[in-house]
């Protein structure tokens, strides 16, 4: 689960204000930082099939607005993935 602390901190980075949750670079920090969380409780949890089938999905949506960005506007697409470390 990520905190709501965490998902404030977030918002106010990626989004300029604290008020502005809705971007396509809050939305992209926000399932990246669901996706971290989750991958370390599959690698003790092998069997939770549908908990795998979540993360899927999530991992989906992520690619989805990752390419909405990558077509809207390049500059914010290189930026965002070089501040989450997301692709090398």
């Amino acid at each position: 689960m990520i905190t709501t602390e965490k998902t404030a901190e977030l918002v106010a980075k990626f989004g300029g204000n604290e008020k502005n949750s809705g971007s396509t670079e809050v939305q992209v920090a926000i399932l990246t930082e669901r996706i971290k969380n989750l991958t370390g409780h599959f690698s003790q949890n092998k069997k939770d099939h549908s908990g795998m089938r979540g993360l899927m999905k999530m991992i989906g949506q992520r690619r989805s607005l990752l390419k909405y960005l990558s077509n809207k506007d390049e500059a914010r697409y290189t930026k965002l993935i070089g501040e989450l470390g997301l692709r090398k």
